[in-house]
């Protein structure tokens, strides 16, 4: 009889498992395109992610989050990079000199609110130590965040430079994790569970072959919709109704990387497009959303050298009448990878006992059921 017990007892959590999917295993595929590989971010040659995830006590839940755009100095070999502010209640450093410069010299980092200090630290730590940075004496590191404090005890400030440093030294290619891992690990979405999400984009060849991948970090709020499916209206849950547990303010990180030759120029129009795919799930960029943007191209031949004898730099870039497929791809990856975000998420209670609880699949199967969508 016991070991029937247990039998039970192992199925269910097998089964409780295997609901953790993410949104083409229910059969929900965002937009026309074609994903990569893994649909992920890292679908863009050279491109890693690595998380160090913080789950302590009853009162901790934070993290880190690195994406590089490729192995090796990214000091020494700068890509090109822009930044588009979607709504700037946030504490994104770092954007002035991605700005003026059109260019990214460090791993990207995403963490808590009270963590970008912790994280810029850990980036000039980083670098000063990379061979052939002996000689540095300046380096802008990129850091962004978003507000985990209703899950984490956000004025703890847990997040050390080590945890950074343990984030960019597992950075990998291949499969990403998602949901309540590294900086998603604290974060609520839609008043569901949210975190970290990913997808990309695969042009066909006729359309140059280039990939685009995102990755999100979501906290945000809105009225969820899902691939054109008003989930939260139908689920009674959406901002500014009585069923929200917290406001509709967070901020929300993406992501955008693509080996597509372009410039900064360009990569502030895709990341401007990346922004719709939010808008595409709902989301409103509330007052004190931080919701930002950071692009770059991993492509080789346009890797900017800090150290050159040469005043002029010949390199290639797509034309604008390129861009469109671009802008499409970024759009349906990002809205792809917030679903993600949410899907993969678990439940989770933390700081003061607050509590949130993930997407609902069963509901949602049943919604796109009730919509003919599936």
């Amino acid at each position: 009889m016991r070991s029937f017990l247990i039998s039970i007892v192992l199925l269910s959590g097998a089964f409780f498992a295997d609901a953790q999917q993410r949104a083409r295993d229910y059969g929900i595929r965002p937009g026309v395109m074609t994903p990569g590989k893994w649909n992920a971010i890292t679908d863009v040659p050279g491109v890693r992610v690595g998380h160090t995830t913080l789950v302590k006590g009853d009162s901790i839940r934070t993290g880190v989050t690195a994406i590089l755009p490729y192995e090796g100095n990214i000091f020494q070999q700068k890509v090109p990079a822009a930044i588009y502010t979607g709504n700037g209640f946030g504490k994104l450093a770092g954007t002035t000199q991605v700005q003026e410069l059109g260019n990214l010299e460090t791993p990207v980092i995403l963490t808590n609110t009270l963590g970008v200090a912790t994280g810029m630290n850990a980036l000039i730590d980083y670098t000063l130590r990379q061979k052939g940075n002996e000689n540095v004496q300046s380096v802008n590191g990129v850091v962004g965040e978003t507000n985990d404090g209703w899950l984490n005890d956000i004025r703890g400030q847990h997040v050390s430079k080590q945890d950074v440093l343990d984030a960019i030294g597992k950075a990998d290619t291949g499969a990403v994790k998602e949901g309540c891992v590294g900086a998603g690990t604290g974060t609520v979405c839609f008043g569901f569970k949210g975190g970290i999400g990913t997808s990309s984009r695969k042009l066909p060849a006729s359309l140059g072959g280039y990939t685009v991948g995102v990755l999100v970090q979501t906290n945000f709020g809105g009225v969820l919709e899902i691939d054109g499916v008003p989930v939260g209206k139908e689920l009674g849950k959406f901002s500014f109704s009585d069923q929200l547990l917290n406001n509709v303010d967070g901020s929300c990180m993406i992501v955008v990387a693509t080996d597509a030759p372009i410039d900064a120029r360009n990569l502030q129009r895709l990341a401007k497009r990346a922004f719709m795919g939010l808008a595409q799930t709902g989301g409103i960029a509330s007052n004190g959303s931080g919701d930002y943007v950071i692009a770059f191209s991993t492509a080789a031949g346009n890797r900017v050298p800090h150290n050159s004898t040469a005043p002029v730099q010949t390199l290639s870039f797509l034309h604008n009448d390129a861009m469109s497929p671009l802008f499409m791809g970024a759009i349906e990856a990002t809205e792809e990878a917030i679903i993600n975000s949410l899907l993969m998420a678990t439940s989770t209670k933390g700081y003061r006992g607050h509590s949130v609880e993930a997407l609902p699949a069963d509901k949602l199967i049943a919604l796109f059921k009730k919509f003919n969508r599936l």
